[in-house]
């Protein structure tokens, strides 16, 4: 907005407009609205000069109002009362000691430190909600999703390896791929609120380090604590550091179609669900546990390598504010939400960690036979990654994560019910369908709801993250002691799935309720 300066005639003229920089609600700093200082005509004199000494009590000379006009003839910035007129800026005063050459370096250096301040007040705009940009930036973010969650989707083959290899229970294999759940969540705080500050690259980078790290440390590994330590922590790390940035980032691209633009990137999930599990089932006989595992490590490598030409931060970095934003806490969809988190993954990945494992104990399939089912999981997972996204930009994010918490929750207890080898393939595919659609609906909910108050998305997704993250971490573990404890029975695992699930839905129902009362709109709404 321009204020009006007044000359030194008594008149007025309009200032250079000046931007606000956007920092979370706090006082901003001004910034210039302009790349550089525009230049002066260098034969004019300047009104900051040698000739200061010449002037009674020392006062700054002030310009005329023809100045102003000669000025603007020139193209040239008029002079503001009382400050350094333009040449000084640059260097081009007459007096000088700058010749023409160090005059058009000065311009240089004047423009390249005006952009560096204006760096955290630009306006991107609206999300443009589609062109190049937007979707390779989906694309990169699939590639993220196909090597952290599609890794992790996969754990379920090296759970039945481990077990035999290590000879111990599954409850205590199932903390090495519950703790990989655990930091890719649990971090989430962190990378998100360095994401809004402007240190997206920096955070990835170190994730595709500690990549490298783990996938190749694993390789080596030959005892539980190796394996908990290498795939466990350092992968489950780098994870933390790659997912929740790459999903923030996404979500500044798109308005309307948000929910279809993270269901595609989610749908890396399944790509990795299919990549690895297929790696291992042709590798392992082959060549053995350690070059199956560095073969991953180098498609992983490649693939997020490639990822730094697709994803590229939209909006201004938020320099200041906490790492925590406690405010948000008192909206009360965003804390409904946060708890049916929660409970969902409390749930949701126990049959993806013991769904093999069952095939051999209770259906008595072939350890080979069990890793088609891991694949079909994951295949079809790719329908309710894509599906459930799109229909929820047209009848509301929450709504349809209601819905398939419902379905999951059902279907997790007609698991029980399953006894052959037909019915076990015919519930594998529903049910990775609707747990598909729960792992890509909540982070598309999730960005809806953080993406209300846009320099602080990273933020707001990465306190639910966190707090998702001790759901995750307990899941599976105690569905692996209710197996132990029930002398190999998975009917305690089984209703503790399922009855979590349904929890959640409660709590995703209430989160809808307040939301709509918030809003004042009606039961069958979009919300």
């Amino acid at each position: 907005m321009t204020q009006p300066l007044a000359s030194s005639s008594g008149g007025s003229r309009d200032a250079p407009e000046f931007v606000a920089a956007d920092d979370g609600g706090e006082k901003g700093s001004l910034y210039s609205a302009g790349a550089g200082v525009a230049s002066t005509n260098s034969n004019r004199e300047s009104s900051v000069g040698p000739d200061l000494e010449k002037q009674s009590g020392g006062g700054l000379t002030t310009t005329t109002d023809d100045e102003d006009k000669q000025k603007k003839k020139h193209g040239a910035a008029p002079s503001i009362p009382g400050g350094a007129d333009d040449d000084e800026i640059d260097g081009s005063a007459p007096g000088s000691l700058h010749d023409d050459g160090a005059t058009g370096l000065g311009r240089v250096v004047s423009r390249i430190l005006s952009r560096a301040t204006t760096r955290s007040s630009w306006n991107p705009g609206p999300p443009p909600d589609g062109g190049a940009k937007a979707w390779l930036a989906v694309l990169g973010a699939h590639l993220v999703v196909m090597n952290t969650w599609g890794l992790i989707n996969s754990f379920g083959v090296f759970q039945t390896y481990y077990v035999g290899l290590l000879g111990r229970p599954p409850s205590e294999v199932a903390w090495i791929g519950s703790m990989q759940v655990f930091l890719i969540f649990f971090i989430g705080t962190f990378t998100g609120r360095l994401t809004d500050a402007g240190y997206f690259r920096a955070v990835f980078f170190a994730g595709v380090a500690l990549m490298a790290v783990g996938i190749f440390t694993t390789a080596q590994c030959v005892s539980y604590w190796q394996f908990f330590l290498a795939q466990g922590v350092c992968i489950g790390l780098a994870n933390g550091c790659l997912f929740c940035p790459a999903i923030a980032v996404v979500s500044t691209y798109f308005s309307t179609r948000r929910s279809l633009a993270v269901g595609v990137a989610a749908c890396g999930s399944a790509t990795g669900g299919l990549v690895f599990p297929s790696m291992v089932r042709q590798l392992l006989p082959a060549v053995g546990l350690s070059w199956t595992i560095r073969a991953m490590g180098f498609v992983q490598i490649v693939c997020l390598s490639a990822v730094f030409f697709c994803l590229r931060p939209r909006v201004p970095p938020r320099k200041g504010g906490s790492i925590v934003d406690w405010a948000s806490f008192r909206e009360l969809e965003y804390s409904f939400y946060a708890c049916g988190s929660f409970f969902a993954f409390l749930s949701v990945y126990i049959a993806f960690f013991y769904l093999a494992a069952y095939s051999r104990d209770i259906i008595g399939m072939s350890y080979t036979d069990s890793l088609n089912l891991l694949l079909l999981i994951n295949g079809v997972g790719s329908i309710g990654r894509v599906v459930p996204n799109y229909l929820a930009d047209r009848f509301g994010v929450v709504n349809m994560f209601i819905i398939l918490s419902i379905l999951t929750g059902a279907g997790a207890l007609a698991w029980a019910a399953v006894h052959d080898v037909p019915g076990l393939y015919a519930w594998t595919a529903c049910y990775g369908i609707i747990a598909g659609g729960i792992q890509s609906i909540f982070p598309a909910g999730l960005a809806s709801l953080a993406s209300s108050d846009p320099p602080k998305t990273g933020v707001r997704m990465g306190m639910i993250f966190t707090i998702v993250s001790f759901g995750a971490l307990m899941g599976s573990p105690v569905a692996g002691a209710l197996v132990s404890r029930l002398g190999g029975s998975y009917l305690g695992a089984q209703i503790f799935s399922g009855s979590s699930m349904l929890v959640a839905a409660g709590f995703l129902v209430a989160s809808r309720v307040a939301k709509a009362r918030r809003l004042g709109v009606g039961f069958w709404a979009k919300v």
